[in-house]
């Protein structure tokens, strides 16, 4: 007696249209709001300014953290996407010049969601190796470019690129003179020229 084999689970189902939209607006909602209030958003006036009851809202996101989270990938994802973009209109070097400081203006904006909200899965989605590894493949692409046409320095590792830039936001953090971020990427860049 031989036993047939389990049934396969059916496909995944794509979430409705209007569900897709209602999570995408209450993103887009959350992120202002986030941005704009700090800790005093509350999730039922983001829920009414996005237009959706607050049983969608935790049926899209069941924590407040979970919904940082969304906003934060939502918006690296964001600034990621503008790699072909820049090597579209711009020498690679320029381009990495330009993404560095499209990078930093999305760090401090995030560091400030971070200090006035409840942080637990924001550190986590900050500090992830996904997000390290996503990073990593915006800069490899723009190296890679640069090594080509003879404008970067070849064989760097996209890995030591973003420790750097992570090293320059958090030696930056909190300082007066808000024109030392944009100095200490010049000097990134100017060193990964050949």
């Amino acid at each position: 007696m031989s036993s047939a084999p389990p049934p396969a689970p059916p496909p995944a189902r794509r979430p409705r249209a209007d569900a897709a939209r209602n999570r995408a607006r209450i993103v887009e909602v959350a992120r202002a709001s986030f941005t704009d209030t700090g800790q005093d958003a509350s999730l039922e006036g983001i829920a009414r300014a996005a237009g959706v009851g607050i049983g969608t809202l935790y049926r899209h996101f069941p924590t407040r953290e979970d919904l940082v989270a969304a906003v934060y990938d939502t918006e690296l994802t964001s600034v990621l996407a503008t790699v072909e973009p820049l090597l579209a209109r711009h020498t690679p070097d320029v381009a990495l010049r330009t993404f560095m400081d499209r990078y930093a203006a999305f760090v401090v904006t995030k560091r400030g969601m971070a200090e006035t909200l409840r942080a637990g899965a924001f550190r986590d989605a900050v500090g992830s190796a996904r997000t390290r590894e996503r990073v990593n493949a915006a800069i490899a692409t723009i190296l890679a470019a640069g090594a080509a046409l003879g404008v970067l320095r070849p064989a760097v590792p996209a890995d030591d690129v973003t420790a750097a830039l992570v090293g320059v936001f958090l030696a930056t953090a909190g300082v007066e003179d808000q024109e030392q971020v944009g100095r200490l990427l010049d000097l990134l860049v100017s060193g990964l020229r050949p």
